[in-house]
């Protein structure tokens, strides 16, 4: 795992380069994955080339806490932007009833604004935090988390995210967190999705599932978020 650590780091280096950017902007949600790409820039580039934005949105406070004890534990840089009157703002000018999906991908949507703000004028290059289990399953938002330059994380399933954690030294309570979107107490992505990343991840690396009905949500999962992993359709005349 350590060799594609290194290797990873290195196309984080060559891609930073070949776009003339002084380095990675990324939202750091207290998370594991977000973790993990926050050391993994924090090698590649060094302490000046890795920006993480903090941006609480109605958030739970405990998220940005383990947000800022990774910052500080790994030495990274890192700001806080709070979009919650933003949110708020946008939500009243809208008017119309809003569902819950949609209210949560505001949020993702506003933040990914926000770090291309960010980003353009400081010449970073916006990084997505999505891993594979995560891709597959179109467990993501689009023009949100997706919306980004660089995804370094989507060729790992989550449970090689977890080892990745564990060499690049993140913080152990970061690691054994459920993960969770943070949108309420006692969310997570396991029960949102009604199955393990546990099951996910075997079934994405060997194709083998004991549970029948586990594989019937997953690749209903894979088929309608199809369109979120393509290019945007175009008409051509």
């Amino acid at each position: 795992m350590r060799d594609v650590i290194i290797r990873c780091e290195k196309w984080l280096q060559n891609e930073v380069k070949s776009a003339g950017a002084s380095g990675i902007i990324l939202g750091l949600s207290g998370g594991i994955d977000s973790s993990v790409l926050a050391a993994l820039g924090r090698e590649a580039l060094g302490h000046d080339g890795v920006l993480g934005v903090i941006m609480p949105c109605h958030s739970i406070k405990n998220d940005e806490d383990d947000a800022v004890l990774l910052a500080e534990t790994l030495n990274v840089k890192h700001m806080r932007v709070d979009l919650s009157d933003t949110f708020d703002a946008l939500c009243s000018s809208i008017g119309s009833e809003i569902s819950t999906l949609s209210l949560s991908n505001i949020k993702a949507r506003l933040r990914m604004v926000t770090l291309y703000a960010i980003g353009q004028s400081k010449n970073l290059l916006v990084c997505g935090t999505s891993n594979r289990s995560e891709y597959e399953t179109g467990y993501f938002t689009k023009y949100g988390d997706s919306g980004s330059d660089l995804m370094p994380l989507v060729s790992f399933l989550k449970r090689e995210i977890r080892a990745m954690a564990k060499i690049l030294g993140v913080p152990e309570k970061i690691i054994a967190k459920a993960p969770s979107a943070g949108l309420t107490e006692g969310q997570t992505d396991e029960g949102d999705m009604g199955f393990s990343y546990d099951v996910l991840d075997e079934y994405l690396a060997t194709g083998k599932i004991d549970d029948f009905s586990a594989k019937e949500k997953i690749d209903a999962m894979h088929r309608r978020s199809e369109h979120k992993r393509r290019a945007v359709p175009i008409f051509r005349p």
